[in-house]
């Protein structure tokens, strides 16, 4: 039998290279190793001096602030995330079904705008402690004890009640898709629901329970704004403090690769967790109805919604009333050049990074659906990797390569025309842009990859099949078929990008603001108030993908 022409089989067509996409992702995993060669470079080659202060003066303080730092948050973000994830799927009492989408709303307000909003609401002006002393009958700070927000403890408090949901959703997806089964078991044979807690879902959860702290410490590590409000020096603060006011790069680069060995470590660690969650979880899936859940009764059920609304409010409720209350006194700000100037600045950025963002996923994504070898699983690891680089620590690697790039370029353009071009990309949005494209590329390319999966191959089969080349089934097919996950990963990048400081506050140009470097200039300014609309602004973008998260959490799968 003759086939038609431009046929091409299944299995032939399995094994076809594709050269130019293999080139182009290998390229493209560049924007991830670059900044990192160049923060080792620098780090390596700096003087002795950078070194030794760095490691006796700096790094002993600012170690022992992170490390205490994360294992609070840890445990904070885990006791909050489990204990909320098993009442809401075992048991039924008041509120349940709207407490289960709340618990999701704190991922909607950076943690540097809750920080700013818990300053105001615990400070002596503000309105707990001048409930307080209404209700004692108080008129000076000496007549009461009052813990101080701006400490240790006041950032776990902050901080976990804003990244706890991260462990919220791991462990309730675990506990409605494997646990429950296993526990009706063991309820029919007599167990307690808070025995079968403890023997039963907490073990089997324990993989996804590692995942979402894995992303709660890369998240912790990742702030700056926060930590320098409520004055705790870490890590990413000592980067910030020496590179800005003490004028060390090199210093500053010796204590980013610390900072690497820790994002190493719990990559290594996260896709650990990751490995036994899928072993943990199989194929096997379970429906939940209502009718499985245990009624709580009496004091039990509101003590219940207590614990599930406090987060809440901690984390999602206080700062946006407090925010929200100043910017409905101050809504003539939005009007003003400044905050319009800013807003241009993040729509600029924002769109220019959610669209190169997505162009670089898509290549990623189909090279390797369509000839997946060493290659294009190295490009698509190089970019995994970029999300867990804390935002002060790629702004240095950035910085460097291209400053040496403008460097050259103004070399080249003073010999040949005999003029200064200057800053040409490292004094411009274009490092902004960079940096935040190889910050987010991660995000893009998962929701792209998850796009192609629906898509089964024998749809690209079945066109070559037909006689139609790789290209046309692209542009025919799989490019029409894509556009929801494109504009799905082009807006999560657009409001990450919104929401982003660490990375964007070091490398912005002079007199460029987006609304979260002005925010971060008011508050720094003491002056909350004045930065509440462009607040407002961040988490109400911030709120469009908890939304898209929060109508799938109680549906019955």
């Amino acid at each position: 039998m003759d086939l038609p022409a431009g046929h091409v089989s299944a299995p032939l067509l399995k094994r076809q290279q594709h050269p130019l996409l293999q080139g182009a992702a290998v390229l493209f995993s560049l924007i991830i190793i670059v900044p990192l060669a160049a923060i080792v470079w620098i780090a390596l080659t700096g003087g002795t001096a950078d070194l030794v202060h760095v490691a006796t003066s700096i790094l002993p303080r600012a170690l022992a602030r992170t490390a205490a730092l994360l294992v609070l948050i840890s445990i904070a973000t885990a006791v909050t995330g489990i204990v909320a994830a098993w009442l809401t799927v075992s048991f039924e009492f008041p509120l349940r079904r709207l407490l289960t989408v709340a618990l999701v709303l704190p991922l909607a307000m950076p943690t540097y705008l809750a920080a700013y909003a818990a300053g105001e609401f615990f400070d002596f002006t503000g309105p707990l402690q001048t409930a307080v002393r209404a209700i004692f009958g108080f008129s000076r700070p000496s007549e009461y004890w009052f813990p101080d927000i701006r400490s240790l403890g006041g950032a776990v408090l902050v901080m976990g009640s804003v990244l706890y949901p991260y462990v919220y959703l791991a462990c309730r997806s675990m506990f409605l898709l494997q646990g429950r089964s296993a526990a009706d078991v063991a309820r029919t044979l007599g167990a307690s629901p808070v025995r079968v807690f403890f023997r039963v879902q907490l073990p089997m959860a324990r993989p996804a329970i590692a995942a979402g702290l894995m992303l709660v410490m890369m998240e912790t590590l990742n702030d700056i704004g926060a930590v320098e409000y409520l004055g705790v020096n870490t890590l990413t603060f000592a980067i910030y403090d020496t590179w800005l006011n003490r004028g060390s790069l090199s210093g500053a680069a010796q204590i980013a690769v610390v900072m690497l060995v820790f994002v190493v470590l719990l990559i290594l660690a996260e896709r650990h967790a990751r490995r036994s969650q899928r072993f943990a979880g199989g194929k096997t899936t379970t429906t939940v109805h209502d009718a499985a859940r245990v009624q709580l009764r009496g004091a039990r059920k509101w003590l219940a919604t207590l614990f599930c609304a406090l987060p809440i409010a901690a984390g999602f409720l206080i700062p946006a009333f407090v925010l929200g209350g100043y910017a409905v006194k101050r809504l003539d700000v939005l009007f003003t050049n400044r905050v319009l100037s800013a807003l241009g600045n993040t729509v600029l950025v924002g769109c220019a990074t959610a669209a190169i963002a997505v162009t670089l996923a898509f290549v990623l994504a189909y090279s390797a659906r369509v000839g997946r070898n060493r290659f294009t699983a190295l490009a698509a690891r190089s970019a995994a990797f970029g999300y867990a680089i804390p935002g002060t620590v790629l702004a240095i690697g950035v910085l460097i390569p291209l400053a040496s790039l403008d460097n050259t370029i103004s070399s080249l353009v003073n010999q040949a025309f005999g003029l200064q071009p200057g800053l040409i990309m490292s004094g411009t949005m274009f490092a902004i842009v960079y940096a935040l494209t190889a910050r987010f590329l991660t995000m893009a390319e998962g929701t792209v990859e998850a796009g192609f999966h629906k898509l089964p191959v024998s749809l690209d089969h079945a066109s070559r099949t037909l006689g139609r080349t790789g290209g046309q089934t692209l542009r025919a097919i799989l490019i029409p078929a894509m556009r929801p996950a494109v504009l799905t990963a082009a807006l999560l990048v657009f409001i990450e990008t919104i929401k982003e400081l660490s990375a964007t506050i070091l490398l912005r140009p002079f007199n460029f603001n987006t609304l979260a470097t002005l925010v971060y200039e008011d508050a720094s300014r003491s002056q909350v108030p004045d930065a509440a609309v462009p607040a407002l602004i961040i988490i109400v973008a911030g709120l469009v993908p908890v939304v898209m998260v929060s109508r799938s959490l109680d549906r019955v799968r």
